[in-house]
């Protein structure tokens, strides 16, 4: 019971952190592809003692086989490919469009995990899913613009939510046998291995950037990733990637927050509305999953 309210605590605390990537990614003006590669370098270089002095986590990595290579550098390549399209997305729409389209993973995620991992999903669930996600689709409605640029950004945020599931997908998979830190280094090091390539390939500039941009990619590290995204991976040994998707509908909700304080975006009633929509989905998503996982600890004593 304990570790199951630390989890979950975990879990809220990583939406709430991961909310404020796209507020970081609008405040550092740089291309995507720096923006991407400074986010995941710096987590490598922060995460790397954790690596070198326990034995535990050094072990781990070097263990690996040719396949859980293979896999974790894939897993790099995804996550090297949303950040770009999402990033990229937020030049030609606004936050709330951008962050409404990619936080609708659970499309991708539940279709992956029933064939994938053989998931059942209960109607229950499936219906508290879909009232988050008419919920987030509320918040962001007014500004689905309906113009050539606008529709570019929300194809490419599409784009992007399906690729993090698929990343979400091999971690739900290697975290079973890898710690967390060896995970996450492998992913990000490749990430940041195939971002260097790619901004070396549009031949953008690696340093010439102001201050406020340089703590915009600290800030997307030590909060966004670290204390958001890296959570997830935490989380991929307990919790299914579909679990993961859903809390991650919370993310524009903390998100629309975050820009009415620092970008002085205003929250209109019709955000108001999509906001308790979306915690009443998750409510009832968080509601249905405990009791499913109740009728089944009863079954099988």
């Amino acid at each position: 019971m304990q570790l199951g309210i630390i989890r979950y605590g975990s879990l809220i605390l990583g939406v709430f952190a991961l909310s404020t990537s796209a507020i970081f990614v609008k405040l550092a003006d740089a291309p995507s592809s720096i923006t991407a590669f400074y986010r995941l370098f710096f987590a490598v270089l922060i995460l790397l003692p954790l690596l070198v002095f326990k034995r535990e986590n050094r072990q781990a990595l070097f263990s690996l086989s040719k396949k859980q290579w293979g896999l974790g550098f894939l897993s790099g390549l995804f996550l090297a490919i949303h950040y770009v399209l999402w990033f990229e997305s937020l030049n030609y729409t606004s936050v709330a469009s951008s962050t409404v389209i990619v936080t609708l993973q659970p499309l991708f995620s539940f279709a992956g995990g029933h064939f994938l991992f053989k998931e059942r999903v209960s109607k229950s669930v499936i219906a508290s899913s879909l009232i988050s996600m008419i919920g987030c689709i509320i918040i962001g409605w007014g500004d689905l613009q309906i113009n050539y640029q606008a529709l570019c950004g929300d194809v490419l945020a599409f784009i992007a939510a399906g690729i993090i599931t698929a990343y979400f997908f091999i971690g739900q998979h290697m975290r079973k046998q890898l710690p967390v830190v060896p995970y996450s280094i492998l992913g990000y090091t490749g990430s940041a291995f195939f971002l260097a390539i790619y901004a070396l390939s549009r031949q953008v500039s690696f340093t010439a950037y102001p201050l406020q941009t340089w703590k915009a990619f600290i800030g997307l590290t030590v909060i966004a990733t670290i204390l958001g995204q890296m959570v997830f991976n935490w989380l991929l040994k307990w919790l299914s990637t579909a679990v993961i998707s859903m809390s991650m509908l919370g993310e524009i909700i903390g998100t629309c927050i975050l820009a009415y304080f620092i970008l002085g975006e205003v929250i209109s009633w019709r955000q108001g509305v999509g906001i308790v929509i979306t915690l009443v989905g998750l409510a009832l998503f968080s509601f249905h999953k405990s009791k499913t996982k109740i009728e089944q600890y009863n079954c099988s004593a």
